[in-house]
């Protein structure tokens, strides 16, 4: 499949009338069982983007070339679409113009800007935005950056536990008449704050997380949320599934004896090795 059957998929979910969630995804392994499963979209976040290629935090440590690298690498193992949390674009506008270059021609279908503050100011313990026009010279600089029409192109802002829900608002409309083709929100605690945002705008949402009581997919929906994010509970499922069986390595279980690993046959679907032995066959004569 095509970048752009990828991002025209995205595309379709955005302007439908569904809401769903996407599969948290990280390499090359994720991303295939997300796409075995069924998930229409998956999702790229920036914290499993420097857990996956650094072991670090989530403070703006990896590089752009790093996380551009590690979504190449998924678009190659797989045609699921994928959404990448670009964080601030790495810098300033023209920077924000190289991330959309990178990130385009890595297979992303569609990608995140937002108005955070990065790397945190000297001294300052509490999350900080860049101003709106700030903001907003970023999201035209990655619409100019744009080569495929089809590259979605999402503006992000976490205002309302930042500054105001009425800051966020401006912020929103203000990127929505820039171009942009959704709206991502995160920090949103309370149902009057998303329909205050959904009455004020008129774009697809992205919600980044939100309270028990706003998972209903049927609401959000009737808000406009067309994507709504359930964290990154695989990297976390992985690193404990790991560190378990590791744990049990070196205190003398035998590995034949060891629990939760994945079975042959989902390992051999993973590896796609039904696919890689066509290709020994037909290229290299080898039969397995």
């Amino acid at each position: 499949m095509t970048f752009r059957a990828r991002r025209d998929r995205l595309r379709s979910v955005l302007t439908g009338s569904t809401c769903i969630h996407p599969g948290s995804v990280y390499d090359a392994i994720s991303i295939r069982i997300a796409e075995d499963l069924g998930f229409e979209i998956g999702m790229f976040g920036g914290s499993v983007a420097s857990l996956a290629v650094l072991g670090d935090p989530d403070i703006a440590l990896i590089t752009l070339t790093e996380l551009a690298e590690q979504m190449r690498r998924m678009s190659r193992a797989s045609t699921l679409p994928v959404v990448v949390d670009a964080d601030h674009g790495y810098g300033n506008a023209l920077n924000v113009r190289r991330t959309i270059e990178e990130l385009e021609t890595a297979g992303a279908a569609g990608l995140t800007i937002e108005d955070t503050l990065l790397p945190p100011a000297y001294g300052e313990a509490k999350t900080q935005l860049i101003s709106l026009e700030e903001g907003v010279g970023k999201v035209k600089a990655a619409l100019d950056a744009r080569r495929d029409p089809s590259l979605v192109i999402i503006g992000r802002t976490g205002a309302v536990s930042i500054s105001s829900l009425e800051d966020a608002i401006a912020r929103a409309k203000a990127y929505e008449a820039s171009g942009v083709d959704a709206l991502f929100f995160t920090g949103i605690k309370a149902k009057a704050e998303l329909e205050a945002i959904s009455r004020a705008t008129r774009l697809p949402i992205v919600l980044g997380g939100a309270p028990e009581a706003m998972s209903d997919l049927a609401y959000l929906r009737e808000q406009r949320v067309r994507i709504a994010l359930q964290g990154h509970a695989p990297i976390s499922a992985a690193t404990q599934a790991v560190y378990a069986t590791l744990k049990a390595l070196r205190e003398g279980t035998p590995p034949k004896a060891l629990t939760g690993l994945a079975p042959a046959d989902l390992s051999a679907q993973v590896a796609r090795e039904v696919e890689v032995n066509t290709r020994l066959a037909a290229f290299l004569g080898i039969k397995r």
